[in-house]
């Protein structure tokens, strides 16, 4: 019987901080334009964390009863690892997909913003066939998943909750959901190069699979990259002065170090699990150095 600490890791509270941060950035973004609405920020927290939570349950699920899991280089999964009946698993996700969704319904009547449920429904699907239906996409290895995970939970994340709080996104809040998009997709390819072996082996044609180790790594850098001159295009963009412009890249450039420090010098299989973590932290950091960007502009 799987125990607390089983389904807490099952939960997969690495990725959290990266579902986290562009409601952070959203909000931020919605202070700076003079809107105050702490209970719809709440709101689109809850809709990030459980949809991030259900999708990780819904791809142990999937991956679990299809024998991808078997044998794996990370963590033991809840229905892969045994330890958890597929079907309690299955419900696990489901409730974390209609918690996603009851909070969501509520942020767009308290907001208006009834357009974005057809968005909110996309977003519960692709979460649902990313591994799961009988054609999953992230199988196919030709790139979906990886946007996927841009659009969701970097544009409509960032862009919705700053949406659903001041109606209103300026060139500078899409940089920096691309921005968030990009970290985003740096965490699923570290996870992905990791499971290269397992997956190739199992038939799960991901993006790192068909790319292959060294290419897969190179696109990693390149995302975690990607998000330093963001900073520096958003803090020109508020107007900051060059000092404080020059202080947020400057940490932006010593954490993208120290993520990618690792994955370019070679660490693999369960040498990775700490690049998870660290790329995750440094997408909250980002998160966060751009809110006190926003913030301090005010």
């Amino acid at each position: 019987m799987a125990t607390v600490h089983d389904w807490v890791e099952g939960a997969r509270v690495r990725t959290l901080p990266a579902a986290a941060a562009p409601v952070i950035v959203g909000t931020a973004a919605a202070w700076h334009l003079g809107a105050r609405e702490p209970l719809r920020a709440l709101l689109a927290l809850v809709v990030a964390l459980a949809l991030q939570v259900g999708v990780n349950y819904a791809n142990d699920y999937s991956d679990g009863i299809r024998g991808t899991d078997d044998d794996r280089q990370g963590p033991a999964r809840l229905t892969g690892g045994g330890l958890a009946r597929p079907r309690t698993v299955l419900m696990a996700a489901l409730g974390c997909f209609a918690a996603a969704g009851a909070a969501g319904v509520a942020l767009v009547a308290l907001s208006g913003a009834w357009p974005l449920l057809v968005v909110g429904c996309a977003a519960v699907a692709a979460a649902w066939f990313y591994t799961g239906g009988p054609r999953p996409y992230a199988y196919t290895g030709v790139g979906l998943s990886e946007a996927m995970v841009f659009v969701f939970f970097g544009l409509v994340a960032c862009v919705g909750t700053a949406w659903t709080q001041a109606a209103s996104a300026p060139w500078w809040l899409w940089t920096s959901a691309s921005a968030l998009g990009l970290l985003s997709i740096a965490l699923l390819m570290a996870n992905n190069i990791r499971d290269i072996p397992t997956d190739r082996a199992t038939g799960k044609r991901t993006l790192a699979v068909r790319l292959g180790d060294p290419a897969s790594r190179w696109v990693y850098a390149v995302c975690a990259v990607a998000p330093v001159p963001a900073m520096g295009a958003l803090s020109a963009g508020l107007g900051l002065a060059w000092q404080s412009t020059a202080a947020l890249v400057a940490a932006c450039c010593a954490w993208s170090f120290l993520v990618i420090a690792p994955v370019a010098t070679g660490a693999a299989g369960r040498a990775l699990i700490p690049v998870l973590r660290s790329t995750g932290l440094y997408t909250l950091s980002w998160a966060l150095l751009a809110a006190i960007a926003l913030l301090g502009a005010r």
